[in-house]
């Protein structure tokens, strides 16, 4: 393994998350903007890893490994968390929505790999606009500094949820002519 900027980045990101969790429970009133505030600051990490490593040229396998890994966990783990906070079959619907399309499309380019047609399950624009409205919603509802900004956090986990299906379907539509195959394996 080469340790690349890029996969410091991941590695980062993935220790941040006992971080964010931690200060998810602490009794103090700064603590939500902690907790948010870590998982923004993870989030870049996110950004910055992806654009470095083609920047860079420091794209490796194991990067394309544990980015996606750290993003999942990630973004899971805020999931839980919020529905926990919240106590609310509105937000657990769609993280669980959202949990299941990852673990769903995530087998899904892992048995494509097998195929060797990974790339006709590439990640789409659809997929970029989730995850930003999906992170957005996360930060706002980790945070909750204002009533009004919860209900926009709540919006903007909706259109996440929407894109997600959205998203999972074109997926899967790619897909469709080898998953319905009768051929046996």
């Amino acid at each position: 393994m080469r340790l690349t900027i890029p996969n410091i980045l991941s590695f980062i990101r993935l220790l941040l998350i006992p971080f964010f969790v931690v200060t998810f429970y602490l009794p103090y009133t700064w603590a939500p903007f902690a907790t948010a505030l870590i998982f923004f600051v993870a989030g870049l990490t996110d950004w910055f890893d992806g654009y470095l490593a083609r920047k860079l040229n420091q794209t490796t396998r194991f990067g394309a490994f544990i980015d996606p890994v750290a993003d999942k966990v990630m973004v899971a783990t805020a999931m839980v968390l919020v529905v926990e906070d919240y106590h609310s079959l509105w937000v657990t619907i769609p993280a669980v929505t959202m949990i299941g399309r990852e673990i769903i499309i995530s087998a899904l380019r892992e048995w494509m790999a097998e195929l060797g047609k990974r790339s006709s399950v590439a990640v789409s624009w659809v997929g970029k606009v989730k995850t930003g409205s999906q992170m957005f919603s996360l930060l706002v509802l980790l945070w909750h500094p204002t009533e009004w900004l919860v209900w926009v956090g709540y919006i903007a986990l909706y259109v996440a949820m929407v894109l997600t299906y959205w998203s999972m379907y074109i997926y899967l539509k790619a897909a469709k002519d080898d998953l319905l195959n009768s051929e046996d394996i």
